[in-house]
């Protein structure tokens, strides 16, 4: 009896022994898994967003070759220069953005990760295609809708980020986004929305179009400028061993 007993111990003693070996494999599956996906994600959203834009600057390409007004000196020649420069800003400043967030950080990354670029390179194709004095209302809206999706999407991103070790460098300085933070953004997507409705209750081509399109350069040029100004700051700082 007492070897019976000895014997079913030494059973059970196993058991747990094999239960506990097999979640610790689990767990470090789902630990390894959790890694080749945060190494992977970079080079498969840098991947996917270059073939994107490439596609974008194709068209935007052969929207300018196309167009033999572009070639007149004339008032909406000037109007469509600008607007074409706003556009190619906005397709510069959508990789940069991109680009420096996955050379920065790391977070594991959701499926959502990889659908948001290609939203973004329909909306872009969009764009282009309403490139032209006379769509100055959809392209001023579909502007402003790409702001405020870019938005979202990077700070989706960095929210997850904040949350992994590996960035703690950059987040032990950085204060969480309040809504606050946001109401730039807003105040551009409004902006921009207001711009496009407007020009297209007037049917304006002239003075308020310009303004309109400098307004929306330097909207583009200020975001290149901030993010070149938060590069430097990553890039400065000391991580520790």
């Amino acid at each position: 009896m007492p070897a019976t007993n000895t014997d079913a111990n030494r059973k059970r003693s196993s058991g747990r022994s094999a239960a506990g070996n097999s979640t610790l494999l689990m767990l470090e599956g789902d630990v390894s898994m959790r890694e080749r996906a945060k190494n992977q994600m970079p080079m498969v959203l840098l991947t996917l967003l270059s073939i994107i834009q490439a596609l974008a600057l194709e068209l935007l390409w052969v929207h300018i070759t196309g167009d033999n007004t572009l070639l007149q000196l004339s008032w909406l020649s000037i109007l469509s220069w600008l607007q074409i420069a706003v556009t190619l800003l906005g397709i510069m400043l959508i990789w940069l953005l991109y680009s420096s967030m996955t050379m920065r950080f790391s977070w594991v990354p959701s499926p959502g990760d990889s659908l948001v670029p290609i939203g973004i390179g329909v909306l872009e194709f969009t764009l282009i295609a309403c490139l032209g004095m006379d769509y100055l209302m959809p392209w001023f809206l579909i502007l402003a809708i790409i702001f405020g999706a870019m938005t979202a999407a990077l700070h989706s991103i960095f929210r997850r980020a904040r949350q992994d070790p590996d960035n703690r460098a950059f987040f032990s300085i950085t204060a969480p986004a309040t809504r606050r933070d946001f109401y730039s953004t807003f105040a551009v997507v409004g902006a921009l929305a207001l711009f496009g409705i407007t020009l297209g209750v007037t049917g304006d081509q002239r003075y308020l179009a310009l303004v309109a399109l400098i307004v929306a350069a330097a909207i583009h040029l200020y975001q290149i400028y901030l993010n070149h100004s938060r590069w430097r700051t990553a890039m400065s700082l000391k991580t520790e061993d």
